[in-house]
């Protein structure tokens, strides 16, 4: 990280674009293609009016911002430069600049360097992607608490606890003649260990309510075909993105949308009826259709209330009973003819494609279903991506193999590395441990401004 970088910050087009510079030698670079103050005598975060020059040609009348280290984004010094929006305009300051020794970044090497220099853990460099990238208020607001740092603080808490676990049974290890010093038995450790156990639980929980947040929940229409799948779709969208017809097998490929229901993003998916077929196109269709089940966060079961059950819907109620679904009776508006009593167990509302308020009891059983109130609640302690979550659930493995090894009986010390694994996995979730490839992978993803 010794050289300079520079990369425009801002969307190119609008009124006013921001290129971002960092590195030791970031104030003295600018500053040699500036026209008005000598930079490098300037203070700390102030603002600067003049000139960006190519030679003796001015470029552009910019303000420039100089912050120096370590109290910067980067914790390095930092330089940023608003100029006129132009696409034309802001490329050719950037190509100025880097004509002047400074290099491009690579995507998110600003955020990788405040996290290198440890300005920022790993779940607050993965929280500015997700601020960036939010879809709803209830996103933007899981990513600033993260940002904030609320969900490692308890990370690094838990493995306080992992810490001082180990450190007394190494004490009783190294130090075993020594009568003073508390000894670890397995009493002692099974109480911290479930403690941790259970904090460890209720963060994996509340994060997949966060996953939820973020990434809206995939949820999945089944049934056979004319049972009213497409005009579900159209009413949750409120326009006719599913073709609907009378026709039996219209819809042979998926038809996907995405509505924002109470501050909760669904991603609906509209599937091929379920029947046997000779078609096929429509067999490819249905197939992919059964597929999708496992992967639904959601499940709606679609009937058409206005006849009664028959094998293709008694074959898509068996195949989804062990599953998160909502089996919706369709077409409430005519004489219904479906025995309930077949499918009592199962969570089921009425509803009808003719209005829009027909479908209100399907959005208000969804809302209960996940408990949108309590996900949007004061708790902020989620996680936000699959990474943080499946390093959370190997700790938890981890833990659960102490357990087990206090049970066998095994030695003190090889509980131990069961112990240290799960702060080791922890650690990998705030950054505390990590590999190159992790960063390059992770930071790849990020724009190249940020």
């Amino acid at each position: 990280m010794e050289d300079t970088i520079a990369a425009i910050s801002t969307a190119l087009g609008g009124a006013i674009s921001m290129i971002r510079v960092s590195g030791s030698k970031a104030i003295e670079k600018v500053n040699n293609v500036f026209k008005s103050k000598d930079l490098t005598k300037e203070a700390s975060h102030t603002v600067h009016y003049g000139y960006i020059m190519d030679k003796d040609e001015i470029i552009d009348e910019v303000l420039i911002t100089i912050m120096k280290a370590p109290k910067t984004y980067t914790v390095e010094d930092v330089v940023e430069i608003n100029c006129h929006g132009g696409i034309t305009t802001t490329t050719k300051i950037l190509q100025i600049l880097l004509e002047n020794n400074i290099r491009l970044a690579q995507p998110g090497e600003f955020t990788k360097r405040a996290f290198l220099n440890g300005r920022i853990d790993l779940i607050k460099a993965e929280s500015v992607m997700d601020l960036i990238n939010v879809k709803t208020q209830e996103a933007r607001k899981m990513a600033i608490n993260n940002l904030k740092g609320q969900v490692s603080d308890k990370i690094k808490e838990l493995r306080e606890m992992l810490v001082k676990i180990l450190s007394n049974i190494e004490v009783n290890i190294d130090y075993p003649e020594y009568e003073d010093i508390e000894t670890i038995t397995t009493k002692e450790i099974i109480p911290q260990l479930k403690h941790i156990e259970k904090e460890i639980k209720i963060l994996i929980e509340n994060s997949q309510k966060g996953q939820l947040l973020k990434d809206g929940i995939k949820t999945l229409i089944i049934g056979k075909p004319n049972v009213g799948k497409s005009s579900i779709l159209n009413k949750f969208l409120q326009e006719e993105k599913a073709i609907v017809t009378d026709i039996a097998g219209t819809t042979r490929d998926f038809v996907e949308g995405t509505i924002n229901l109470n501050g909760i993003l669904l991603n609906i998916i509209d599937t091929a009826g379920i029947r046997k077929t000779k078609d096929v196109v429509e067999k490819i269709g249905v197939d992919k259709a059964l597929s999708l089940i496992d992967e639904a966060n959601l499940i709606l079961v679609v009937l058409n209330g206005n006849e009664s059950l028959t094998l293709e819907d008694e074959f898509i109620l068996d195949k989804t009973k062990n599953t998160k679904s909502i089996v919706v009776v369709n077409k409430n508006d005519l004489k219904t003819k479906i025995n309930k009593t077949k499918f009592k167990d199962r969570i089921i509302v009425d509803i009808n494609t003719k209005t829009l308020d027909g479908i209100k009891p399907l959005e208000q059983k969804i809302t209960e279903l996940f408990q949108f109130e309590k996900i949007k609640g004061p708790e902020t302690n989620y996680l936000s991506n699959i990474r943080q979550i499946s390093l959370l659930k190997e700790a938890l493995v981890s833990l659960k193999n102490a357990d087990k090894g206090i049970a066998d009986k095994q030695p003190i010390d090889m509980v131990e590395l069961d112990i240290k694994q799960s702060w080791e996995k922890l650690g990998e979730i705030i950054g505390a441990t990590y590999n190159d490839e992790l960063l390059d992978n992770l930071f790849s993803k990020f724009c190249v401004g940020k």
